[in-house]
């Protein structure tokens, strides 16, 4: 079976939607089926080209089995409407331009958001007259709504429209959460197949090392008890309040801060900080991927955090796997499916969103008490082993596009068919 997958996204960029695609991928050219990628050269978040690779027509990669087609894009930092929607519309059409060049496929799969990567497929499909199973890994144009990078009104109303139309027009819908799901369903005119695969982790590729006490040299965090936030510094993730408990616990001397990673807001967070004389708080910018488990190793607690909206109580942030997987606990402040998943495994302490006063509070006590740490971070790879291997849910999402080659899934809307 020839699975054709468009994806904004792909290593060696570092971000959830590279890792899903890319992870899955490999795992379906490994069962013996041809997989191609059209992707962008890797350019997140800052728009500029990574070195080794050149932002030309056409460029094309075999790794891992997977054939990695890279298109040209308008270049745009993770930051800005109007710039990333040229980016997006850019992808959309050099994808579609350089379809002739590619393979007939069986099955096409594309993921939204971005929501016009989405809709690539949509196209392909109506060009190939193959089934579209369409990717849902955040609601859009909802989040953007959610965040305030705009206003509801009528432009959104339109996304919302070219939303709905997409969604009937898809074979197959897999969803990255539960909570997508009735969200889904209202906008579907007619019943059809909906299925649940979450992301998860290869449990084998996270595991602590020696290199601890060596990373928090490095940032001068050494002897501390460092509480880490790594990923997107975006509008969605109100990491102000990791500032605030910065500030909190400015004199503890036995608690750090570090922060790890890039995005619109991370210029701005570092003249904060500097403005609020806060010594104890790193702000290093996106590591390369081969230096974060070292970065996990030295770090004695995840700090996951949203800005307290409705639409983030859908949400299931993949750095939650990645922290439980590294026996890391976890201070989340996110509510929803996302604090149902840590009650459920015991991983952590869940907060308020937004509350520094609770969240500086939820560092201290992990740092204060070395057996509730240790417990959290056992019970958390415990769970994230038995639920959330992400070798099997890829053959369960295999399993879901060979159904809808085959033509055999049932025409009806199945909110209990879901893949842990």
């Amino acid at each position: 079976m020839h699975i054709l997958v468009f994806s904004h996204y792909y290593p060696p960029e570092v971000n959830a939607p590279a890792s899903r695609m890319s992870e899955n991928c490999k795992v379906w050219a490994d069962a013996g089926h041809e997989v191609t990628v059209i992707t962008c050269v890797p350019n997140h978040p800052r728009g500029k080209v990574y070195s080794g690779y050149q932002n030309r027509v056409y460029q094309s990669e075999t790794v891992d089995g997977v054939r990695i087609v890279r298109v040209w894009t308008y270049l745009a930092a993770n930051a800005g409407f109007a710039r990333r929607i040229a980016n997006y519309l850019s992808y959309m059409i050099s994808a579609l331009s350089v379809l002739p060049w590619i393979k007939r496929p069986d099955i096409i799969l594309s993921t939204s958001p971005q929501f016009f990567c989405g809709l690539t497929g949509m196209v392909a499909k109506w060009i190939y007259r193959a089934p579209w199973v369409l990717d849902v890994r955040d609601l859009w144009p909802e989040s953007i709504v959610s965040v305030g990078a705009m206003p509801r009104g009528f432009v959104v109303r339109r996304l919302e429209d070219i939303e709905t139309f997409a969604y009937n027009q898809a074979d197959h819908i897999v969803s990255v959460t539960d909570a997508f799901v009735p969200h889904i369903a209202e906008r579907l005119k007619t019943a059809k197949p909906i299925s649940v695969v979450k992301n998860g982790v290869h449990p084998s590729l996270f595991r602590t090392s020696n290199t601890s006490a060596d990373v928090k040299a490095r940032f001068d965090l050494q002897g501390r008890f460092v509480a880490s936030y790594v990923g997107t510094h975006g509008l969605a993730h109100g990491l102000d309040t990791v500032l605030q408990a910065a500030d909190r616990l400015r004199d503890n001397p036995q608690i750090g801060f570090l922060l790890v990673g890039d995005g619109a807001e991370r210029h701005r967070l570092i003249k904060t900080a500097q403005k609020m004389q806060l010594d104890n708080i790193r702000i290093v910018g996106q590591l390369p991927k081969a230096e974060m488990p070292g970065i996990w190793s030295a770090t004695d607690a995840s700090l996951i955090v949203l800005k307290r909206s409705d639409t983030f109580k859908k949400v299931l942030p993949s750095k939650m796997f990645e922290a439980m997987a590294m026996e890391c606990p976890i201070v989340l402040g996110v509510e929803g499916e996302a604090k149902a998943l840590l009650d459920v495994s015991g991983a952590g302490i869940a907060i308020t969103p937004g509350d520094a006063d609770a969240l500086a509070k939820g560092v201290k006590r992990l740092s204060e008490d070395p057996a509730l740490a240790k417990r959290c971070g056992a019970r958390g790879r415990a769970h994230v082993c038995a639920y959330f291997n992400r070798r099997i849910l890829a053959e369960r999402y295999l399993d879901i596009l060979t159904a809808e080659h085959l033509n055999s899934t049932p025409s009806r809307i199945d909110q209990g068919r879901r893949a842990y």
